[in-house]
């Protein structure tokens, strides 16, 4: 056992050299800053400021942050824009902008202003009583007028252009507003998807203009495999009653969105003059996971490491659940957040398919 244990830390070095991208840092990659929009997968404590119940202020959330700190995240740990802007030498973690101790310096190699719970529908926001897609572009903006007094207008503007503008949003607005709130319900599912990536299209215009260059859109992940998902559906009357699966019909409805999402930023690569802009595949990186735990180092896939992990997030996930011994042997934190290990993972994945293709 100590010889397969040691080979295999041995291999692991040998596989970074041979086949991860030697993309490590900021100075490689001409990234000057990372500037993150949309939900809780990106909100690092922006919540934390707003009279809403999605907030992930208290304990269990940080138990592995250092310094064992709930700050907002969503998760046990960082952030994939935290491993992210650490990655890239940029520095140690991606901030809130609503965070009172963020200085005018800070802003200078990025902020985030997602939302937990927000999303492309503003109704989304309004529902949950968070910062909307349009309230964080305008928080951009009043960014941009303060990073202007730091460093001047030119180098404001250079900053901008280099940066990496990073977009997650999508999944709340498909389970709040059409799975398990059907406020939208009467739209039909295309026709839904159709809005979500017209206001979409809308934001990356306005941040288009005002000099965001590097963009990356996130797609939705497999919603069908979400605990919180897999436990109303094993709810409901259904040949799975009572079993504990991935709705397919959803994970379905979650791949037809994004070939929508690819052929739209595809369309607008070709029409925003000297942008780079990519699509970022978290679905099937998670469906592999969800398909081949064990090969990932996971025991626990539809089940969360806080509480029971069948519903517990936000307010529901406290410090009176227990948590799991090992956060790391499962794929989320609580029933819709990664762990900080998945995290991770999704961030060298994107390393080694997203990245290249932002180097100027």
């Amino acid at each position: 056992m100590q010889a397969k244990t040691t080979l295999f830390f041995f291999l692991i070095p040998l596989f970074n050299l041979f086949f991860q991208p030697h993309l490590t840092n900021a100075s490689s990659t001409n990234i000057t800053a990372i500037f993150a929009f949309g939900d809780s997968v990106f909100d690092p404590g922006n919540n934390n400021a707003l009279p809403t119940l999605f907030r992930a202020n208290h304990w269990p959330y940080g138990k592995d942050f250092p310094g064992q700190v709930p700050t907002g995240r969503c998760s046990n740990g960082k952030l994939t824009t935290d491993i992210l802007v650490s990655l890239l030498g940029i520095k140690q973690l991606l901030p809130a902008y609503l965070d009172p101790k963020v200085s005018d310096k800070d802003l200078l190699t990025g902020v985030s202003f997602a939302s937990g719970g927000s999303g492309l529908d503003e109704l989304t926001a309004k529902e949950n009583n968070v910062l909307s897609m349009v309230d964080q572009l305008n928080y951009f903006e009043q960014s941009l007028k303060r990073m202007q007094k730091v460093v001047g207008g030119k180098e404001a503007e250079r900053i901008v252009e280099k940066a990496l503008f990073m977009i997650s949003a999508g999944t709340n607005d498909m389970l709040f507003n059409f799975y398990d709130l059907p406020t939208r319900r009467y739209i039909s599912l295309s026709g839904y998807h159709d809005f979500l990536l017209n206001r979409l299209e809308a934001f990356v215009n306005e941040l288009y203009k005002m000099g965001a260059k590097k963009i990356a859109v996130v797609g939705l992940p497999p919603i069908g495999c979400l605990p919180v998902q897999v436990t109303i559906n094993s709810l409901l009357p259904s040949f799975h009653m009572f079993q504990r699966v991935c709705v397919q019909q959803q994970n379905f409805e979650s791949q037809s969105y994004n070939k929508k999402l690819q052929a739209l930023i595809s369309r607008l690569r070709s029409t925003l003059s000297g942008s780079k802009l990519v699509y970022t595949d978290v679905y099937n990186p998670l469906l592999d996971i969800i398909q081949k735990p064990s090969a990932y180092g996971y025991d626990h896939i539809l089940e969360a490491c806080c509480g029971t992990g069948s519903l517990e997030m936000g307010p529901l996930c406290n410090e009176f659940n227990p948590t799991c011994v090992n956060p790391s042997r499962y794929l989320l934190w609580d029933a819709v957040h990664p762990t900080q290990a998945t995290n991770e993972y999704l961030v060298h994945n994107f390393q080694r398919t997203v990245l290249p293709q932002l180097v100027d």
